[in-house]
């Protein structure tokens, strides 16, 4: 007797649960192919710290409230709250959009979009509003942006971009050209003054030069030029000045600083609860720059712990991934957007902790901010776009047969 059997009319779409599933890896749908090719985990954990920011800015927007209230003017307790939630329903589909466009679309988008927020960078100076000192945004009214903001990750994929160019073209002084760029951003970001976003860039345009395979040589002179920057913006750049001694010998005002670590401290271990902190309404930027002291005093120090656990997390996932990562492009890009998003992070929380001079820096996707939060979320989704597995495997339309006796 001979039995055939055949796989195609076995496993028929109405008998598998895989063709069942809307989710399934049989589905073609655009939303079915971005499920199975995105890195999901980094995506939990992504999502992760946009939601502990929520409830960070609920806790700090009380305070906020308070510090912005005067003048004829009150600023209601979850006024940040509800701001940060719609700031966050425009963003995630932002980033799940970005994070669904094909690599050359990605790449091409970003390097418009890089040209686009450098002349915004560069407007600022002429027509760009002030606000605590520093003249960054762009716009009317509470309609503003930050150029800069946008313009880091999208400088991240330029930078990836031109060096990955290198095996193609390996007699082009791609490290010397880099240097226009970089120079062009510095200068603009140092005039606002931003010393701290000028700090990011840097790093962000070091660790790609490194990454490109530049020379021991070439590095050694830039670690000196760097040594040299720093002490010639400590003598002669104003801003550099005052908050380097702040940090270092206490001269000046320390009033922020010193009310960071005391809002810090206040919570102990496990915090005093839900809306029961008192230091919070002492901090200048409660909401903001020093979000991270808030947790500390109504959530614990073990809180401020697994939100820098999460942030390493975020870093180890996408190196690990990269180190099977063949192509120039995607390994350059991918290691300057995370090294911008895991450096941003460390300085914020340095700068709440004591250990580095304060830097007017938020701390991602937990701080309050409509142009952070939207240049956060086309950052990372960018880097979400950037780690997705390859989806082009083989497929085997096949039959078995099989003779019975």
């Amino acid at each position: 007797m001979n039995v055939a059997m055949s796989f195609d009319s076995v496993a028929s779409p109405s008998s598998s649960p895989f063709k069942r599933s809307r989710f399934g890896r049989g589905k073609r749908t655009p939303f079915a192919r971005w499920f199975w090719e995105i890195d999901r985990v980094l995506l939990l954990l992504v999502t992760m710290l946009i939601g502990i920011g929520l409830i960070a800015v609920a806790a700090a927007s009380p305070a906020a409230g308070v510090r912005y209230s005067g003048n004829g003017v009150t600023v209601a307790a979850r006024h940040y709250f509800w701001m940060q939630l719609a700031w966050t329903v425009i963003a995630v589909p932002v980033m799940i959009s970005v994070s669904a466009l094909p690599v050359k679309v990605a790449r091409r988008m970003a390097l418009i979009g890089g040209c686009i927020f450098l002349v915004l960078l560069a407007l600022v100076p002429i027509v760009g509003s002030t606000a605590n000192g520093a003249q960054r945004w762009i716009g009317v009214g509470s309609a503003k942006l930050q150029p800069s903001e946008f313009l880091k990750p999208l400088f991240a994929v330029g930078m990836a971009w031109l060096f990955s160019l290198r095996a193609r073209n390996p007699g082009l002084p791609f490290a010397l050209i880099s240097v226009v760029p970089i120079a062009l951003v510095a200068g603009l970001l140092m005039k606002q003054p931003d010393f701290g976003q000028t700090v990011i860039f840097v790093s962000v345009w070091v660790v790609l030069l490194m990454l490109s395979g530049a020379s021991l040589k070439l590095l050694g002179l830039l670690g000196a030029g760097g040594l040299a920057a720093i002490v010639s913006a400590y003598l002669f750049y104003s801003v550099a000045t005052e908050r380097i001694n702040k940090f270092l010998f206490k001269q000046g005002d320390t009033y922020q600083v010193d009310r960071a670590h005391a809002t810090l401290t206040n919570g102990g271990l496990l915090g005093t609860g839900p809306g029961a902190g008192t230091e919070k309404f002492t901090l200048p930027e409660p909401h903001t720059d020093y979000i991270f002291s808030v947790i500390g005093e109504e959530f614990g120090l073990i809180a401020c712990i697994a939100i820098a656990c999460l942030y390493l997390a975020i870093i180890a996932r996408v190196s690990l991934r990269l180190l099977r990562e063949e192509n120039d492009f995607l390994l350059l890009a991918s290691a300057g957007l995370v090294s911008q998003f895991g450096l941003q992070a460390l300085i914020n929380m340095m700068v709440n902790v004591g250990l580095a001079p304060s830097k007017g820096m938020t701390l991602p996707f937990i701080s309050y901010g409509g142009s952070s939060m939207i240049a956060l979320s086309i950052g990372f989704g960018l880097l979400l776009a950037f780690t997705r597995e390859n989806p082009h495997l083989k497929e085997h339309s096949y039959t078995v047969r099989w003779n019975g006796r």
